[in-house]
């Protein structure tokens, strides 16, 4: 069965780069983004951990944390991270899952039920391992995305849907097309005009009766 938007994100315990954790105490009451790669020392993962690295700070200041996974042992992963902080510049410092077991990818529907791990795995083998999950603190999903292996993901998309799910879960409106950080907003449409009045004191902007455009709550 494949894993839905609001559906709880499966637990498990899993050995890391940062010792074994459990992954929804690790969570804990912060967001979290899981985002998976085929096999250590390959190329287009190699620069999307890089830049993960680099933006840290910034889901950092949004109470999210980072955790990567690999289908490849823990051991592996300290080589791949020296090479990563060597040619992207930035080291890493959030965990990395070694799910040799495939246990992981399975769980999350990344990999068929019936694969099984061994060690002559190569990263097309593991293709469909290039998912990225967004999980809340109440440990549902959020969002789900995956990319083929020849296409670098683009987390600062990760980092403006993660603006856009925490704002749209304190206040009752939603995000436009394109929308940054900062931009109008579009309230909800769950919410009645009169509510609306209250809500948004100062009004808001219609060209359609169900398109109203209000600026971002503060």
């Amino acid at each position: 069965m494949s894993l839905r938007i609001n559906d709880i994100a499966p637990n498990f315990k899993a050995k890391t780069t940062h010792g074994e954790i459990d992954f929804h105490n690790w969570i804990g009451d912060s967001y979290a983004i899981l985002f998976s790669h085929p096999k250590d020392f390959t190329p287009v993962c190699t620069t999307e951990l890089g830049y993960m690295a680099k933006i840290e700070e910034e889901f950092t200041k949004r109470n999210t944390k980072l955790i990567g996974l690999s289908i490849d042992p823990v051991e592996n992963h300290s080589g791949w991270a020296k090479d990563i902080e060597e040619t992207q510049g930035h080291p890493v410092k959030y965990p990395m899952i070694g799910d040799t077991d495939l246990a992981v990818a399975k769980l999350y529907n990344m990999l068929p039920a019936g694969e099984v791990a061994s060690d002559g795995r190569t990263a097309a083998t593991n293709a469909t391992v290039r998912s990225v999950f967004i999980v809340g603190p109440d440990k549902k999903i959020k969002l789900t995305m995956t990319y083929p292996m020849t296409t670098g993901r683009n987390f600062n998309e990760i980092l403006r849907a993660l603006d856009s799910i925490q704002l749209t879960a304190k206040h009752k409106v939603a995000t436009p097309v394109n929308w940054n950080h900062g931009e109008d907003v579009i309230i909800a449409g769950s919410v009645s005009d009169e509510d609306a009045k209250t809500m948004f004191p100062e009004g808001w902007k219609a060209p359609k009766p169900y398109l109203r455009i209000v600026k971002h709550p503060k």
